[in-house]
């Protein structure tokens, strides 16, 4: 049923966005995930923000693997550019498409079999490089597709719906990408759009690599009592840092908040990121805290939400590379090919003549 485009059926009071397009413009074909999936919760929030940012979807490329994960792309911007990677290796293609063109918006889309197992070493180097990329990993702690075998985020101690417990350490993505360097972090839960949503629009508009793990239960073999991916469990060891609104340029500010309730950081671009804080003492721009406090909160059993790291000054890859600004496509063969004395004198000037 993928291949089912949904009806339009538009009311003529339908809301417009400042392109004059309707919400049903960013969506894509019929779902065919269970009903109830915390994924298709992600690619709603994903369709409202790429409306609210005034995005045209012609604009993004989205990329994924192989995984219930890496079926949304089809279900979000069909209108949009999209490559569905082999297993483990979205991260990779996605780097290479943006070294090619930096004029497109690049959305990666993977879950956490996807990228913390068999895609390990890609995910680690695309957060390392700053790849210009949104990188949001449906994080449900199983392997969906094949009988919901526990995958390399799953608790220790989570119990299987056969009641099988796990014996394994669990690989925090999020606590890998602070490591690796990734300059925007976030964790969320799919069924906390409030919170969701401006986290994604926050990462739309950062430069540099930008990773959203989402806490996405899956209804069919992680929902239950004993599970550490289930959507009771989360709502009940849910622990916020802050919640977060993002502010347009040419957005008026015009609410008030209580003075040393709001953290203001501006971004590259201009747009501003309003942090209302949770937790009083915690610093979004300081990594090393961050480490430590998911850490801590980690011991507690708890599940640290909201923009966990920022860095509003980060580079990405093609500034570390001095890479051209215009897509290779769009460069004349005298570009690509300037002939062999331009070659000798680049040569020249690596072996310091």
């Amino acid at each position: 049923m993928t291949y089912l485009a949904k009806p339009k059926l538009l009311r003529p009071d339908t809301p417009k966005n400042a392109l004059g397009y309707t919400r049903r413009d960013y969506e894509g074909a019929i779902s065919t995930l269970c009903a109830g999936c915390g994924h298709d919760s992600i690619s709603a929030a994903i369709v409202q923000c790429c409306f609210d940012l005034d995005i045209e979807p012609h604009r993004v490329a989205k990329l994924s693997g192989i995984g219930c994960s890496s079926k949304t792309p089809d279900y979000f911007l069909g209108n949009s550019h999209g490559f569905n990677t082999t297993h483990g290796r979205m991260p990779s293609v996605l780097t290479g498409a943006a070294m090619a063109n930096r004029e497109l918006l690049y959305l990666g889309v993977s879950g956490d079999g996807d990228s913390a197992s068999i895609g390990i070493g890609q995910f680690a180097h695309a957060m390392r490089r700053g790849v210009n990329m949104v990188y949001i990993v449906e994080n449900n702690g199983v392997y969906g597709l094949t009988k919901g075998q526990f995958s390399a985020t799953a608790d220790k101690g989570s119990k299987s719906k056969r009641g099988v417990v796990n014996n394994d350490t669990p690989i925090d993505l999020v606590a890998l990408a602070l490591q690796l360097g990734a300059s925007y972090v976030a964790r969320s839960f799919s069924g906390d759009k409030e919170q969701l949503i401006p986290l994604i629009k926050g990462a739309l508009r950062h430069r540099g690599s930008a990773l959203i793990d989402v806490i996405s239960p899956c209804v069919t073999f992680n929902n239950h009592a004993g599970s550490t991916r289930s959507y009771d469990y989360v709502r009940e060891h849910n622990e916020a840092v802050n919640r977060l609104d993002v502010i347009l340029p040419r957005d008026k500010i015009e609410a008030t908040y209580a003075p040393g309730a709001l953290r203001r950081v501006v971004q590259h671009d201009g747009s501003i990121l309003m942090l209302r804080k949770v937790d009083h003492d915690y610093d979004p721009t300081d990594r090393v805290g961050a480490m430590n406090y998911l850490q801590e909160r980690q011991a507690l059993g708890e599940i640290v939400t909201g923009l966990i790291y920022v860095d509003s000054n980060a580079d990405d890859l093609h500034r570390h590379l001095n890479t051209v600004e215009t897509p290779l496509n769009k460069l004349s063969d005298a570009d690509l090919c300037p002939g062999s004395k331009v070659l000798e004198t680049i040569n020249a000037a690596l072996r310091g003549r």
